[in-house]
């Protein structure tokens, strides 16, 4: 297990993380989120040890690690660019730490070749310069080189970030499947809300050196604790307080037509089946159409507020331009802060 108590690191005036508590579990899956300069990236170079803190502590397991050097602390990295040594080639890449541990050569071969098997690198690729892999390969090359070490915690930050979208998907899952075979404690640096919602067991939102919110990627997404965590994860709608009077006059429940209301894309309904209740319909004229392939996004304008929604491709046409339709909306799916 993994605790930050009270920490807070400064550069000067400026104040990179303050008073950060955090609880990781063990073998957990578990994401640093939020946008550029958040302090999610100094949190993990924290744990490692390449950041001192200004007041605080680490602990791992029970063991204060605070002020212990980055070689004892048993952690293993894997960095945005990976950082493999061009100049060796990939088995050489793997046993690099363990060369800088003095293992036996014998054991070291064994240990190499058998991490090589386990992420799918083949005894031919082992012999290749990294530059003549591509970047999924290389990425496990990398990750292979952080647990031959065999590390009681793994920190990634970002190794997705150079890779085009679809090999992005690709490699994700086959990272996901990576640490529920190794069964390791792994800790993920990302702006990507998708990439963390499809990865985590948990995830740890961060806006301007502050945790917003911990949850599982559900509990993050469909109950945002703050207003920055709404907006921040996933498409939605700000209605505003026309909209909200509007849901009032449908509705038992009352909402503060003062407040910020915001409504998931996915929760606005074109279509319901008779038996549906408690919904509030809404008079819409279709704006604008988006087609995605897998779903298609339309926007409608009700009473000059624009509204949202998106629709799973089944072949048949819904919408067009133009046309006048209800749409639906269900009043505890709308979040206020």
């Amino acid at each position: 297990m993994i605790e930050f108590k009270n920490v807070e690191i400064k550069y000067g005036d400026f104040v990179a993380l303050s008073n950060l508590n955090l609880t990781i579990a063990e073998g957990e899956f578990f994401t640093l989120l939020g946008p550029s300069g958040c302090g999610k990236t100094t949190t993990l170079r924290s744990l490692v040890g390449f950041v001192n803190l200004s007041s605080g502590d680490i602990y791992v397991n029970g063991k204060n690690i605070t002020n212990l050097p980055v070689e004892k602390r048993d952690i293993s990295m894997v960095f945005q660019n990976y950082a493999l040594f061009p100049t060796l080639n990939v088995y050489e890449n793997i046993a690099f730490g363990l060369k800088v541990k003095k293992m036996p050569k014998q054991q070291l071969d064994m240990e190499v070749r058998d991490i090589a098997k386990k992420v799918d690198l083949s005894d031919e690729q082992l012999l290749k310069k990294v530059s003549e892999l591509s970047g999924g390969q290389q990425q496990r090359v990398a990750i292979a080189r952080a647990l031959v070490l065999k590390p009681s915690i793994l920190v990634l930050d970002e190794p997705l970030s150079n890779l085009d979208a679809s090999l992005r998907v690709q490699l994700r899952n086959e990272l996901k499947k990576l640490q529920k075979k190794f069964g390791i404690t792994s800790i993920y640096v990302t702006h990507d809300q998708e990439e963390a919602l499809t990865l985590s067991d948990r995830i740890a939102v961060f806006n301007k050196g502050v945790v917003e919110q911990v949850g599982t990627p559900s509990e993050i997404y469909n109950r945002s604790a703050t207003e920055f965590v709404c907006n921040f994860i996933g498409d939605i709608n700000k209605l505003d307080s026309t909209i909200l009077q509007k849901v009032n006059d449908q509705s038992n429940k009352r909402l503060d037509p003062v407040k910020t209301a915001y409504l998931r894309t996915e929760r606005v309904r074109s279509t319901v089946s008779p038996s549906a209740s408690d919904l509030v319909r809404l008079s819409a004229k279709v704006v604008d159409i988006e087609y995605y392939g897998l779903y298609t996004k339309y926007t409608f304008n009700v009473d000059g507020a624009a509204i949202k929604n998106i629709e799973i491709e089944d072949g048949i046409k819904k919408h067009s331009l133009g046309d006048h339709v209800d749409i639906f909306i269900h009043v505890d799916d709308i979040m206020q802060f």
